[in-house]
Formats: C-alpha cells, structure tokens, sequence
C-alpha cells in the first residue's frame, strides 16, 4: 500500500507568508463595511481639546512593482492619469477641511508616503503642495516627511522637494548590492543611491533617513554587513531596518503558492532579527542611538518621528487618496481601495471609504500601549493620566510573562524592552489583544 508522506513543517523560525508587522489595533481584518457610518458621524464632531492633526498623502505610483511590495500601487498610468488622481485628492481634502471634526485646524504633522511620491514630477509636486497649502496651511507644521526612490531623485526634483517645505527625506535604499536590488524587483540601483544622497545632502534637508531591509531575497551575511557599513559611510540622520515580511498578496507569495512551497525564499527570523542585531550594535558604536525596534539617530535630541510619535499617541490623521488610512476621534478607517471606485466616489461627492472601526476607550488605550512598545519604553503615568489605567496591574500576566523570557522589565515607572524583546517587538504585542481580537489574519 503507497503511503503519502507529508511534507515536514516548517522550522518554526521559518518565515512564512503573512503580516507580522503590527501597525494598528484593532487589526484591520475586524474592520468592516458596515462601519462606515461612524465615518460621517466623528467627521461631524468636534475636536477633543489639544489633540493634533497630521495629514497623510497617498501617491501609488512606481515605476516598478517590487516583489516584496503589498501596497496598493500602479505602474501604468500616464501623466494624465496622474494628475486626474491628485486632483481628485485635493477634492477629496476640500471636502474633509469643511467637516466640524478640521475646520480651523492646521496640520501638525505632514507625510506623503507610497508608492513612490518622488515618482510625481516637479511641476506635480509643486502644484499639489501648493493647492494643498491652501487648503489646510502648513505653517504650523512641525515635520513634513517625504518618501523617495534614489532613481528619481534628479537634482530638481531634491530642489522641488525642499522647496515645498520637507523636512525629513526617507530614501528607500533597501541595499547596497545591485544583483539584490534587481532580483527583488526595485527599480533603482546602487550608483543612483549614492547619487541622490549627495544631492540630498547639498540641499541640507533638516533629517535625511535610510531605509534598509534586512533577509531580502538573496541575502547573504557578507552582503548584509556590507550594508551596514556603507550605511555608516553615508552616515544619515536616521537609519530604518525592516525585517522581510512576505505579505499575501506579493509577487514572491504568488510564486510561493504556484510553486506549492510554505516557506519564503528569504533569511528565518532568527537570522533576520540577529542581523538587525549586528546592525544596531555597529550604529552604536558609530555614535547612533536606537530609538524603536527599526530605527537609529544620530542626534536624539535634533531628529524626530513626529509622524510616527503623534500617530501613536492618539492624533488624528487625515489619509487622502486611494487605500489611505486615517484616525478620525477614534474611529479607524480606510478609502477605497483600487483607483476607479476611489474616483466615482470622489466624482460623486461621497466620501470614499470602504472599511472603518469605532474604537472604544479600552481599545483606544490599548492601541497606544501596543505601538509605544515598539519605541522600546513605555511611560506608565502617560497611561494613568490619560486613561485613568495602571498599565502594570492591567497587564501583569502579560509583562510578567515577557519579564521572565528576558524581553522586558517594569519598574514603578516604565516599562523596558530588552534588545532581544525590542528585535522580536511584533511577535510580543499580540498577548496584549483582547480575546476577540487574537487573529493570525491582521491585514
């Protein structure tokens, strides 16, 4: 008689598909359609006292699609196009600064994120801030950040981008080494790294930031501590480390899936997380603090996160364009998502949401707790004052699970991560869920 043999399951460091990255809480998968009223209803509240606003920019356009890649992005549409989705956004922002919950009130914090906002031209680029300006103004602004591809990044468009107001410049360098740039699907190479970092740095943005991504496809230990130190060489402002995920809905899944395989053809987690080890050590050492599981500065004092500080401490934020999220007086939403629903509904004077979530207090406090984990310290009185929670007696199975696996300890004060529970940081927020929202599915 002929026996199957089952495949052996996976090590269980193995990285496999899925999102690990914790991003928000509630996960998305609990937020839904039927929801979308609550939308309408914070938009037409008033503001809470003292709370900030950020305004988030969506722009989904590369000129390649990476292979790793989960956004919602379009790599086939022409400058018209182009133009008929930003103009579109600014309808979009007319609409939101006429509600209660943002008349009157100026942005704290501005990003454009992506795709590839540096893929807009310098002419587009302009007209867009501009006309935004206009609308909600900047001045009150402490930090614009802005996301650009280094094959874009021709000394005009650096000297538009600074124009406009930014701040901070994230450069998405990835690598350092071309053959892994090409077979992960980036569309630039390591000459336009260096490049564009000059140029950059000739327009004295006030923060230059690095984002590398450690277990890329085909990564090796030589390559990987070549990363590191030509990322010292350059020594920017601020450096970001990723771990590789491979999300569902990626090019390498799909192969994954048509060639039947469980495991990603990248680093385990344990590779991956002691290379972001070695990394983090090395920027010390080269005079970097480290200032959350995934980023180093070299002046902690100058260079900040506002975007990412505000955001997890409870701000609202206005997402524009197609597949944004935004924060809205505790309600979470998302716009739609492909590019054609996003414009009828536009077009139509709705407001273009296809999923959203009211939050309660308790999930509210939550949130905050879980992401400012991911900064590696969490101030207990910040919890106290604000939500009336002793965080230690809340949570004292949970932190006393961490304390005794070595990943955390908690003082009167605060509560710390180690670097061993800073580098696996995602991996630890789940025990602090409420039961009805532990889930494998976060997307």
């Amino acid at each position: 008689m002929n026996t199957a043999i089952p495949a052996p399951a996976p090590a269980k460091s193995s990285t496999l598909a899925g999102n690990y990255f914790v991003s928000n809480y509630p996960p998305f998968s609990f937020w839904s359609e039927e929801q979308k009223v609550e939308v309408e209803m914070a938009l037409n509240s008033e503001p809470v006292p003292g709370a900030k606003l950020g305004l988030y920019h969506h722009i989904p356009f590369c000129r390649k699609r990476c292979h790793f890649c989960y956004f919602r992005v379009y790599t086939d549409k022409n400058a018209k196009d182009i133009q008929a989705y930003l103009d579109a956004t600014i309808t979009e922002l007319k609409s939101l600064a006429a509600r209660p919950l943002i008349r009157g009130r100026k942005p704290h914090f501005v990003y454009f994120g992506g795709g590839t906002p540096s893929y807009l031209s310098t002419k587009q680029l302009t007209e867009l801030t501009d006309r935004m300006k206009a609308i909600l103004p900047w001045d009150a602004a402490e930090e614009i950040a802005f996301e650009g591809e280094p094959g874009t990044l021709n000394a005009a468009k650096l000297a538009a981008i600074k124009q406009v107001g930014v701040t901070r410049l994230s450069l998405g360098v990835e690598h350092f080494d071309d053959h892994v740039l090409e077979i992960n699907g980036r569309a630039h190479r390591s000459g336009e790294v260096y490049t564009a970092y000059e140029r950059a740095r000739a327009e004295q943005f006030s923060q230059i930031n690095i984002d590398l991504i450690a277990g890329m496809v085909e990564e090796t230990e030589a390559l990987w501590q070549r990363n590191i130190e030509e990322t010292i060489k350059l020594r920017p402002d601020s450096v970001t480390i990723y771990q590789m995920e491979v999300p569902y809905n990626t090019t390498i899944y799909k192969e994954m899936k048509a060639e039947g395989k469980l495991v990603a053809p990248v680093a385990d987690w344990a590779t991956k997380r002691r290379w972001v080890k070695e990394a983090f050590a090395a920027l010390e050492s080269a005079g970097y603090t480290i200032a959350s599981g995934y980023t180093a500065v070299l002046d902690p004092k100058r260079t900040k996160f506002v975007y990412r500080d505000e955001l997890w401490s409870g701000a609202d934020l206005l997402g524009l364009g197609v597949a944004s999220f935004s924060h809205a007086a505790g309600v979470h939403y998302q716009n739609l998502t492909e590019i054609e629903a996003y414009h009828a509904a536009v077009a139509a004077g709705e407001l273009p949401i296809k999923r959203a979530f009211r939050t309660t207090p308790e999930e509210r406090m939550i949130r905050e707790f879980i992401l400012q984990m991911k900064l590696g310290r969490v101030e207990l009185g910040y919890f106290q004052e604000k939500f009336g929670v002793d965080i230690a007696q809340r949570f004292a199975a949970q932190l006393g699970h961490l304390a005794a696996e070595g990943f955390v300890t908690v003082t009167p004060t605060q509560v710390t991560l180690s670097r061993d529970g800073l580098l696996c940081v995602d991996t630890l927020l789940h025990e602090f869920f409420l039961s009805q929202h532990r889930t494998t599915k976060i997307v």
